[in-house]
């Protein structure tokens, strides 16, 4: 069976409804994959938008598309490890919109994929910078207009943080403290009305994935859905999510449906891991 006849669960399923009618969302990491799916998911829960990555050309694109659904997009290229360049983004978001109503960290770096112990520090550092440190920095300068709002932030983690393999094992050092800060972050924001969540996918069948998978396969001699059946194997559904599917189950936790839930981390990986 091809790896085409998984990946995606009936269009028919889901219809778009207002979840996040007027609200603002910040989202860090637009790019292809998630972070496309994030912000067309949003706008077409009828959000609006801040997009931020370093790429204007890329953050043109992806207002382009906000802005297809009938939704207002702003772009501030933004280094989110710089911290005037985090500031100049929190005031030019209250600018244009004078509220924020949910920051998403998405925006991820990930290190060597060798054991740990043979990974440089200069490596380690740089994408902690981008993992965990921008991400804390983020939501303490978004958070006072968060709890204007009583808004929320999600942190995009990864089912990274329950694998023991040796090639993960730096990029499991990023999300694990990323999984610990949002923890925290709920704990201390909480009195402020701020609600803190993750969500941790598994393998999310997107471009990037794909070229992966291409390359298992070139260096195993197997066929592209040989690795597909491989990675979805583990999962009760058998298959392996769609980012559109991620994207959806990221929001519902922007939206007034998750008012109560906070300091929890949903995993979206079609049944492969349970807590």
């Amino acid at each position: 069976m091809s790896a085409a006849a998984h990946v995606s669960a009936p269009a028919e399923a889901y219809r778009p409804v207002p979840l996040l009618q007027d609200k603002v969302i910040v989202l860090s990491g637009v790019g292809p994959g998630l972070g496309r799916s994030l912000a067309e998911e949003a706008a077409r829960m009828g959000a609006d938008l801040v997009l931020v990555s370093r790429t204007e050309s890329r953050l043109e694109q992806m207002a382009e598309l906000v802005r297809s659904h009938g939704r207002k997009a702003l772009i501030v290229p933004t280094d989110i490890t710089d911290e005037e360049q985090r500031a100049a983004l929190v005031e030019a978001a209250l600018a244009e919109f004078g509220r924020v109503d949910c920051l998403i960290n998405n925006a991820f770096a990930i290190p060597p994929m060798d054991p740990i112990s043979q990974i440089g520090l200069a490596a380690l550092r740089s994408v902690n910078e981008t993992n965990v440190f921008a991400p804390l920095r983020l939501s303490t300068l978004f958070a006072d207009a968060l709890a204007e709002s009583r808004g929320s932030i999600i942190m995009l983690n990864s089912c990274v943080q329950y694998d023991s393999e040796p090639v993960y094992s730096g990029y499991k050092l990023s999300k694990g403290t990323l999984a610990h800060l949002a923890s925290s972050l709920a704990t201390e924001f909480g009195p402020r009305g701020i609600r803190v969540n993750s969500v941790a996918p598994s393998y999310i069948y997107e471009d990037l994935n794909k070229a992966y998978f291409d390359w298992l396969a070139s260096q195993a001699n197997l066929t592209h859905d040989d690795i597909y059946r491989q990675k979805a194997e583990p999962t009760d559904l058998k298959r392996l999510a769609d980012p559109e599917e991620v994207a959806r189950a990221t929001l519902f936790l922007a939206s007034d449906l998750a008012s109560a839930v906070t300091g929890q981390t949903l995993t979206v990986d079609c049944g492969e891991y349970h807590s």
